[in-house]
């Protein structure tokens, strides 16, 4: 609620401060994007659109409403909050902040950057703690969100893509988690990592699910998160800036972290002895879920095998906005 008063304030702050003739105001991105906004105004209302939609996409220090809110959460709401809701914020940070306010979005650059470099840092260590099945798959959104408001931040080409292409990633491999968790809860009536174990044996199909999204987070080659994540490392590079190298080193440090939690959940809850007898009696998953998982699953690898299908898709609107700061850029 308190991000969507934001982005509702610096939606009136473009609507009063654009004028496409005789005095009428417009919502229109189309037409906003061709008029100048004075620098000021740009400045004042950026951080309302930012912030305001960055608070969707777990923007430090605005993130904590993402554990609780995932835990809470049935496994379907779980899907669609990683999946499609947290998206939309950075599709706004992107779509209405950065493209319409480009000269405010290139002031506040190093802000940004700063933020989701402490988000991708302190979301992968925070996860290191957690022993909740769902609270690890929600901080280590936390982290990986703060990849695309990094490539957001970064504003060159290839970071924009990056950006993007992790919000489709995310989307999927997040969804695919928390469906591997709801199933193995459903099951077992606990996601606590230290009452779980030896499931591999019980719930091959499920523990399999459970295997390929932990890869794809971690960054694995062949999978979504691993093409996504270094697109928005590439880009990050092209700024020789001292600051965003460093920004740069960080976040791909990051990846360790991660590697590290993914692998010890993994061990914990799939591999070693069945610490239950109860769960001995598992059945594994049924039709109608391994359908909905390997939808997933076809997308995650899909994106990481052939990326081009979706970097094709993604380049003319990106081109656009980089068109548009590098113009502005080139008038100074």
């Amino acid at each position: 609620m308190g991000g969507s008063a934001l982005v509702f304030v610096g939606l009136l702050g473009l609507y009063f401060n654009t004028d496409t003739g005789n005095g009428i105001h417009t919502f229109d991105l189309l037409q906003i994007s061709q008029m100048k906004i004075p620098v000021d105004v740009q400045q004042i209302f950026f951080p309302f659109l930012f912030v305001g939609f960055g608070i969707f996409s777990a923007l430090f220090p605005f993130h904590t409403w993402v554990p609780d809110g995932h835990s809470s959460a049935p496994t379907s709401a779980s899907m669609f909050l990683a999946g499609i809701s947290m998206k939309l914020g950075g599709y706004g940070c992107l779509r209405v902040a950065t493209y319409l306010m480009p000269e405010a979005a290139e002031y506040y650059q190093p802000i940004i950057i700063l933020l989701a470099t402490i988000a991708i840092i302190y979301g992968a260590f925070a996860t290191m703690m957690q022993k909740d099945l769902k609270y690890i798959n929600a901080y280590s959104s936390v982290s990986h969100c703060g990849f695309v408001l990094l490539g957001i931040g970064m504003l060159t080409q290839t970071s924009i893509n990056g950006a993007v292409m992790q919000m489709v990633s995310h989307g999927l491999m997040t969804a695919l988690f928390f469906a591997a968790i709801g199933m193995i809860y459903y099951r077992t009536h606990t996601r606590d990592v230290s009452k779980l174990g030896g499931l591999l044996k019980v719930m091959p199909f499920i523990s399999t699910v459970f295997v390929i999204a932990g890869l794809c987070s971690l960054g694995l080659p062949g999978f979504s998160g691993f093409v996504s994540e270094m697109t928005v490392f590439v880009g990050s590079w092209q700024n020789v800036e001292t600051m965003y190298r460093i920004a740069t080193i960080l976040a791909c440090a990051s990846i360790v972290v991660t590697a590290v939690y993914i692998l010890r959940a993994t061990g914990s809850v799939l591999m070693g002895p069945i610490k239950n007898a109860e769960y001995s009696l598992l059945k594994d998953a049924s039709w109608n879920e391994r359908l909905a998982t390997t939808i997933l699953i076809i997308g995650i690898v899909a994106i990481g095998i052939v990326p081009f299908l979706l970097t094709d898709l993604i380049n003319p609107g990106t081109e656009f906005i980089i068109n548009k700061i590098t113009s502005l850029n080139l008038n100074k």
